[in-house]
């Protein structure tokens, strides 16, 4: 008799559908999207390939609901990291205050090495070979992100001009992704002894040269 997705062997410890998530998320960061085959990530979370096509549609729908997860914690972070700012300060945080909540939860806490290590090499991957629709970076990131940074940065420094703010966001966002690239390429193509790459120094760099630049800008635009 043939056993369903829900009722396979893979039915221990973890649900199956967190399982398969999880093997998806290790093998598509270490192979990437065209390498990592449906059969090795059943083969990984212990369960039959008939489980990947019940939960997730396929390969594809599996991918895309790994990037979400992932979104789903970024965003949570971002949140609990700009609130955790705003806890510290009571009306008017300083500007580094929230570029650094913003950039140390950019793409994940990078204080959990496992879980921001296989985003980077995620993100890395999907720079270089493309899977997913781009509306749902614009929907489950970008816009959210706009919303909540807006807020953020007007009581960090109310004399910023709001139209500019989602160029400074986008100025940031674009040197951490350029970091993340940077790391990748650096952490698998360089010798062992050359990748003293200090991601907390360069976090840190990001947040004091952006801070700078706002202040800046917006002087000069008043004077």
């Amino acid at each position: 008799m043939s056993r369903s997705p829900q009722t396979s062997s893979c039915a221990v410890e973890q649900p199956v559908r967190t399982r398969i998530l999880e093997a998806a998320e290790l093998l598509f960061a270490e192979k990437g999207y065209e390498n990592a085959t449906v059969r090795d990530i059943a083969a990984a979370a212990d369960c039959n390939l008939a489980s990947v096509n019940y939960y997730f549609g396929g390969k594809n729908g599996l991918y895309q609901e790994v990037w979400r997860e992932h979104m789903r914690r970024v965003m949570e972070a971002r949140i609990a990291s700009l609130d955790a700012v705003m806890s510290r300060h009571d009306q008017n945080p300083p500007l580094e205050a929230v570029l650094r909540a913003f950039a140390k939860s950019f793409p994940g806490p990078w204080n959990d090495q496992a879980t921001a290590g296989r985003l980077v090499r995620l993100m890395a991957r999907e720079m270089i070979d493309p899977r997913l629709p781009a509306e749902m970076f614009a929907v489950d990131v970008i816009q959210p992100t706009m919303q909540i940074m807006r807020v953020f940065l007007m009581k960090a420094y109310p004399e910023i001009d709001p139209s500019k703010i989602p160029l400074m966001i986008f100025s940031v966002a674009a040197q951490l992704v350029h970091m993340i690239r940077v790391k990748g390429m650096f952490d698998h193509g360089l010798p062992a002894e050359m990748r003293c790459w200090d991601v907390a120094e360069v976090v840190e760099h990001i947040v004091k040269f952006s801070a700078g630049g706002i202040r800046a800008y917006m002087e000069k635009q008043g004077g």
